[in-house]
């Protein structure tokens, strides 16, 4: 049976970026300057442009208990011929009873909190006048108002611009995955969760101190300006285009992002140390007899202390299914 189409009409999601970057603005401030990245086009979400979707990412079936869930590896960016999920993911999500995310970015209380203002002592603390001076120049460049992001924490004003940035490659937080598979989810009546907070994520951005953030954010520019983050980006949405797990599976090694002791912490904040949260989440999904369709960054899948493996450690039988290729999971 074909699942109905999705039209605009039925279309559930919105867009965190679109609220966190005020796209809004950037479309009316912007569009007059042919420099400035396009705004990001319609999808075709007919029944026939669905019907013609093709597979990308990374797929596992899980078993455990009599029962099959799913651990699915998403892009949060995307590009508009990818945004429809295709005929294997469709049918794994179909076969579920619950998608779990990261995060559900149709919660009203997630976008509240990554929307909400920054304490401003603390961005007078970490915003010098260098680094205020860097992140205008960025805005700048990424055709935004001057004040779109001024209210935000300093790290989410440079992760949203890295974002940003991707759009010269046709990247749009628009067409990430989990935007669209939570609408087909919800067109289903399907229950879905979150397997975060947003509290939790905050943290995982900024680290554990001021100081941290503050090199976070120093980073984060540099990589915009030396034009490595779009390249960075660019490479990385190939990978999970193409279902390439070699070269996911490589990302340390060609990122170029885990190169001094503060970046190695925050690529372990990043993965590692969510990992075992996520996991754990999508096992008591499944032990209270739901079939999980988990819908998790496909970075979280690589390595033996990806997704795979800990469920594996965990009593689930794991099967590749996108690519069928994918070494066999050895516990962790």
């Amino acid at each position: 049976m074909n699942p109905p189409p999705i039209t605009p009409a039925r279309r559930p999601w919105s867009p965190l970026l679109r609220k966190l970057a005020l796209l809004a603005l950037f479309v009316s401030a912007g569009a007059a300057l042919a420099a400035c990245p396009p705004a990001a086009p319609a999808p075709d979400l007919s029944q026939s442009a669905l019907a013609a979707s093709v597979d990308r990412g990374l797929l596992w079936r899980i078993d455990k208990d009599g029962r099959s869930s799913w651990l699915y590896g998403t892009l949060h960016l995307g590009k508009v011929d990818w945004a429809l999920p295709g005929p294997r993911v469709r049918r794994a999500l179909l076969d579920s009873d619950t998608l779990a995310m990261e995060l559900d970015l149709q919660d009203p209380a997630t976008v509240a909190a990554f929307a909400e203002r920054a304490d401003p002592a603390l961005s007078e603390r970490l915003l010098t006048p260098e680094r205020r001076r860097r992140l205008a120049r960025q805005a700048a460049e990424a055709c935004l108002p001057e004040s779109a992001l001024a209210g935000l924490r300093p790290i989410l004003q440079v992760t949203t611009l890295s974002l940003l940035a991707a759009r010269t490659e046709g990247l749009y937080g628009d067409f990430g995955s989990e935007l669209f598979l939570s609408g087909l989810a919800r067109a289903h009546n399907k229950r879905v969760v979150a397997l975060e907070s947003a509290a939790t994520q905050l943290k995982m951005l900024a680290g554990d101190s001021e100081a941290e953030e503050a090199e976070h954010v120093d980073q984060a520019l540099d990589e915009l300006e030396s034009g490595r983050a779009v390249v960075l980006a660019s490479e990385l949405a190939g990978a999970w285009a193409r279902s390439d797990w070699n070269r996911l599976g490589s990302y340390n090694r060609w990122c170029e992002c885990v190169r001094t002791p503060a970046e190695r912490r925050a690529m372990r904040r990043l993965l590692d140390e969510r990992n075992p949260g996520l996991a754990d989440g999508i096992a008591r999904l499944h032990g209270s007899g739901q079939r999980v369709f988990g819908a998790v960054g496909a970075l979280h899948m690589v390595g033996p202390r990806g997704l795979p493996a800990l469920m594996a450690a965990r009593g689930f039988r794991v099967t590749a299914v996108l690519p069928a290729a994918a070494p066999a999971v050895a516990r962790p």
